[in-house]
């Protein structure tokens, strides 16, 4: 492995390794379209070969299923990278761009470049996906790359450090393991862009960190992510929507994705109807253990049992409860109008404990959710054309998603990204290779055309009438003017 991953004392030497990356980088190499091209190829690679020890990983780390693995975190990489590979000349390219006509003759181009050597923190809950998703952004942009995995997934992480400087370039991206001081040694080094993907304690280090050398950081944090369910005239559509919900509560990671369902907010009277197809599908979908992934670690266990312990909680609970600290699992669990001020509606769940909270009519939701801060998300199901509109107009957040929910993350068209403290900077598709790229102005003129009354000495003001003439676009009488005559 030459050095590419630092797992013993990782931060001794981390100013060498970051030097040797610059070293690197300027020699060239990653800027090639050819380099960028075989480090893509070389992920599709490790994703394809290394499947089953990356599922193997993530069993280990979160319970997780080998389809709810491919599914969530291979699949999406795999599909992204193609994406990519199929588009990377065309987004490297320079872009034309308009010049006015008192330039003539000239060109304007927009040419992207790289930013030079960039470090992606990744997260736990994904821990394949959040480190290669914007690695794969990094390399197609031509940067130098760290990527720094949690420790909260240690399987995940060995199995980067292990088999990244195999298939990749070992001398342009490394691997660096280690606890959160290590994360605090590499925000020591000044990086041309840091992204991280995290929650906003340790994202205020990093930023404190970053503010020393002017880093420019992108953050990818968590939020209460709203679910708006209007009532549905079809029993298929309910059955289908209730699928989709489950899905995206209980289905991925247990609902430990910053991305997951939080809370639904729905009318009163669909409530009972709503809480009955959940329970019976959910009956149905999780009929033994391994379906569903386990929770991270014992704080995790215990901080969602403490989300519980509040009496006018647990009273509230109308499905499930149920707990294991042998294995780290909880059973699916749905809350009917918890107290509003209890820390499970007043905190980011991040796990399978979903509330219902009951509104009058479902416009009654708008207020409600924005309240809140700025969600990473928002999901409603419904067929009110109208109310899709006024959520999309009267709500702020990273995304929306109609009769559905988390699928937006895996559409490479569409940015991914929060607002406000759900974060901010956008990846995914092209988005990723913008995140990572610097968009260069090139303007280029002729000396053929001269025009003197842009500089001094400044007369009567005729100098003064050509400038607004120019300003104003108005070059018939920019023109008239040269030529003596008045318009």
């Amino acid at each position: 492995m030459g050095g590419s991953t630092m797992q013993e004392k990782p931060a001794l030497g981390l100013g060498s390794l970051v030097s040797g990356l610059r070293e690197v980088y300027g020699s060239g190499r990653t800027r090639e379209l050819a380099w960028r091209r075989s480090q893509l190829k070389g992920l599709l690679r490790l994703l394809t070969e290394k499947e089953e020890e990356i599922f193997d990983a993530l069993r280990h780390d979160l319970g997780k299923h080998r389809s709810e693995a491919f599914r969530d975190e291979v699949g999406v990489v795999l599909k992204s990278v193609k994406h990519t590979l199929q588009n990377l000349e065309r987004w490297a390219a320079p872009e034309k761009a308009p010049t006015p006509l008192v330039s003539f003759p000239a060109t304007a181009l927009v040419v992207p470049e790289p930013l030079g050597v960039v470090l992606v923190f990744s997260c736990w809950n994904l821990p394949l996906g959040l480190a290669l998703e914007p690695l794969s952004g990094a390399l197609a942009a031509g940067n130098a790359v760290v990527v720094k995995p949690s420790e909260l997934a240690p399987s995940t992480a060995a199995f980067l450090a292990a088999n990244i400087p195999r298939y990749l370039d070992s001398e342009a991206v490394k691997v660096v393991v280690g606890a959160a001081e290590v994360g605090e040694k590499l925000m020591e080094h000044r990086w041309d862009k840091v992204l991280f993907t995290g929650g906003a304690r340790v994202g205020r280090i990093i930023m404190t960190k970053a503010a020393k050398h002017l880093t420019p950081v992108a953050f990818e944090l968590g939020s209460k992510c709203p679910c708006i369910v209007d009532w549905i005239d079809s029993k298929r559509d309910s059955q289908v929507a209730v699928n989709r919900i489950i899905g995206a509560k209980w289905s991925t990671c247990a609902g430990q994705a910053c991305i997951a369902i939080d809370y639904i907010l729905v009318e009163e009277q669909f409530a009972p109807i709503l809480i009955e197809l959940l329970k019976s599908t959910l009956e149905r979908f999780f009929t033994k253990p391994e379906d569903m992934a386990r929770i991270l670690n014992q704080r995790q266990f215990d901080r969602l049992g403490g989300l519980l312990e509040d009496h006018k909680v647990s009273c509230s609970i109308v499905h499930g409860g149920d707990m294991d600290p042998k294995t780290l699992s909880i059973e699916p669990t749905i809350l009917l109008n918890p107290p509003l001020d209890s820390d499970i509606m007043t905190e980011e769940i991040f796990g399978p404990l979903l509330p219902i909270i009951t509104v009058k009519k479902i416009e009654d939701s708008f207020g409600f959710v924005n309240s809140k801060p700025k969600a990473l998300a928002i999901y409603a199901f419904t067929t009110n054309e109208a109310l899709k509109q006024r959520i999309v107009k009267e709500t702020s957040s990273g995304s929306v998603t109609f009769n559905d929910a988390i699928v937006q993350y895996g559409v490479d068209s569409l940015p991914f990204g929060g607002i406000g403290q759900s974060g901010f900077g956008q990846y995914h598709g092209k988005y990723s290779f913008e995140m990572f790229s610097h968009k260069k102005a090139v303007f280029k003129r002729s000396f053929l055309i001269e025009f003197m009354f842009r500089y001094p000495p400044w007369d009567d003001d005729t100098k003064l009438g050509m400038l607004r003439h120019v300003f104003r676009y108005d070059y018939v009488s920019l023109f008239l003017a040269l030529l003596g005559l008045r318009r």
